[in-house]
């Protein structure tokens, strides 16, 4: 099957305009057009994913394409924009049909739920990799950065923590129980937090997705933000089967397992107290911005000696 074909067959099908309210014309000319309403900022982040760093070899295609899809969309989700559309650049070994169909078939699913319309891309031979390019749209001046955060503010997550990197230890696993199946369900489809994200504008002062790990993701907005902070272990929100499979080891997944695509976010507590509960009940205050560098575990520097370990692309896990 020749490049335009596979093309043609398998992503033309994606395009779905009609999820985007700024995308004009999506692929098949040699650039797509989105034109950006007056008084909205354009927000956009690409991801590179690699075969064997970024997921297993011979990873299944329908998780490989809703997941690819899901944690570009989480950056949005991070900067409170609404999702308009995405490009894709795929690189394969082989034009293999059955394996291009299951993918194909992950993207529209998750290009579906993320409400992001596919503008165009490329495709090309070589080892697996993919490379996708994601456009939202805020009010002019909204955007949520990792900058804004000050001593005093709340730090909070969203959901539970740590399940995806737990998952890792049970891709192999023939049976797997209800507990190792609800992690890998965390891990295969991760769902970003794109309507949270929008909840926030407005009321959060900094935010990033934990893609990472929560202590490396939250040291880049304490960095960013030239602030501290001080976390209480207690008070990681943890999930029931994270806690029954790994007992008092799953605080650490917490802390330091990447890939739940979770959103931390600081509050000023006045913000925090205006917010609606609707949008509170889904998030759990796990500690304190402080004026001191440094990021605290139940009074312990955890970033002693540099940035907290997580995921790094170069080192692997840190």
């Amino acid at each position: 099957m020749g490049e335009f074909e596979l093309i043609r067959r398998y992503f033309l099908p994606l395009a779905g305009q009609g999820k985007s309210r700024s995308l004009i014309l999506g692929p098949g000319d040699d650039c797509a057009i989105q034109r950006i309403p007056a008084g909205r900022d354009l927000v956009f982040s690409v991801d590179t994913l690699v075969e064997g760093v970024h997921f297993p070899k011979y990873y299944r295609p329908d998780y490989l394409g809703w997941r690819a899809l899901a944690a570009a969309a989480s950056d949005l989700a991070a900067m409170g924009a609404d999702p308009e559309c995405f490009t894709l650049a795929l690189t394969l070994p082989a034009a293999d049909e059955q394996w291009l169909a299951g993918f194909a078939e992950g993207l529209r699913a998750a290009s579906d739920a993320f409400g992001l319309a596919l503008a165009g891309g490329d495709t090309t031979s070589g080892p697996l990799t993919l490379t996708l390019q994601v456009h939202g749209t805020v009010d002019e001046g909204t955007a949520i950065r990792r900058t804004g955060a000050r001593p005093g503010d709340l730090v909070a997550v969203s959901g539970t923590l740590g399940d995806a990197g737990a998952a890792l230890e049970y891709l192999a696993e023939p049976a797997p129980t209800p507990d190792m199946a609800a992690m890998l369900d965390r891990y295969h489809r991760p769902r970003p937090r794109l309507e949270l994200g929008r909840s926030v504008r407005g009321f959060a002062s900094a935010a990033i997705d934990v893609s990472d790990g929560l202590l490396a993701d939250l040291g880049h907005i304490l960095q960013a933000s030239g602030v501290g902070a001080s976390l209480d272990s207690a008070r990681l929100p943890v999930s029931p089967s994270l806690a029954r499979l790994k007992g008092d080891a799953s605080v650490a997944h917490a802390l330091r397992s990447g890939d739940d695509y979770e959103l931390c976010l600081t509050f000023p507590e006045d913000r925090w107290g205006a917010m609606p509960e609707s949008v509170k009940r889904q998030l759990s205050v796990i500690g304190v911005i402080q004026a001191e560098a440094g990021l605290y575990l139940d009074g312990t520097d955890c970033s002693a000696g540099g940035t907290p370990s997580g995921f790094d692309h170069f080192r692997g896990k840190g």
